[in-house]
Formats: structure tokens, C-alpha cells, sequence
């Protein structure tokens, strides 16, 4: 990515994250974790990673971030100074969980070299 794409990904992730915590009123989405938004070149779609606290509520999660991806967007427009606010794709990022798999095997083939 460019410069300005990473700016404005960079700026993304802050302010997503202050929308999802001070102003969404939907209890599912309260401990969200955006990691990263990867941009388009032309700025017209993001993806947004995140990552939840209860893995059990996932799915819940996701539908109710698809379903707030307007409101945000909106309060995005207000924020963050561009021509067009990027349509946003929430995506569950996998790879917290990737590292924590590999860590116990690493923990676990250590312990069987003691």
C-alpha cells in the first residue's frame, strides 16, 4: 500500500474502534477488536479485521457488525476528511487464534525435549 492508503487505514482502525466502543448501542458489538483495515488502491472498499472477546458469540458478532456498517460509515463521513468513506467488509481475523495454536505446539514440543 501507499503512504496515503496507510494513513487512512491507519485512521480507520482509531476511529472505527472509538465508534464500536462509545456510540454503537448494540450490546454484540461492545468488545470488538479491530486489528487492521486493508484498503483498496482506489479507496472504495475496506476490509476490517477484529477480533472478539467471547469466542462463542462470533457469529452473533458479525451480523450485527454487517447490519452497523451504515451507521459507521456515517459517523466515519464526519470524521475522517475523504471524497467517499470506503463500503466497509467486517472480517473475523483468525490469526490471534493461528498464534496461540502454534505457541502450544512450541510449548508443547518443548516439554517433551525436557
Amino acid at each position: 500500500m501507499s503512504l496515503k492508503t496507510d494513513r487512512i487505514a491507519s485512521s480507520l482502525v482509531k476511529e472505527i474502534s472509538y465508534i464500536l466502543a462509545m456510540e454503537v448501542k448494540n450490546k454484540d458489538i461492545k468488545f470488538v477488536t479491530i486489528t487492521e483495515v486493508k484498503l483498496t488502491t482506489d479507496l472504495s472498499f475496506a476490509k476490517v479485521y477484529y477480533t472478539v472477546l467471547n469466542e462463542n458469540t462470533k457469529d452473533e458478532t458479525e451480523k450485527a457488525l454487517k447490519s452497523a456498517s451504515g451507521f459507521i460509515r456515517k459517523k466515519l463521513a464526519d470524521r475522517i476528511k475523504i471524497r467517499h468513506i470506503p463500503e466497509l467488509d467486517f472480517i473475523y481475523d483468525e490469526s490471534i487464534e493461528y498464534g496461540s495454536k502454534i505457541e502450544s505446539i512450541i510449548t508443547e514440543i518443548n516439554e517433551e525435549k525436557e
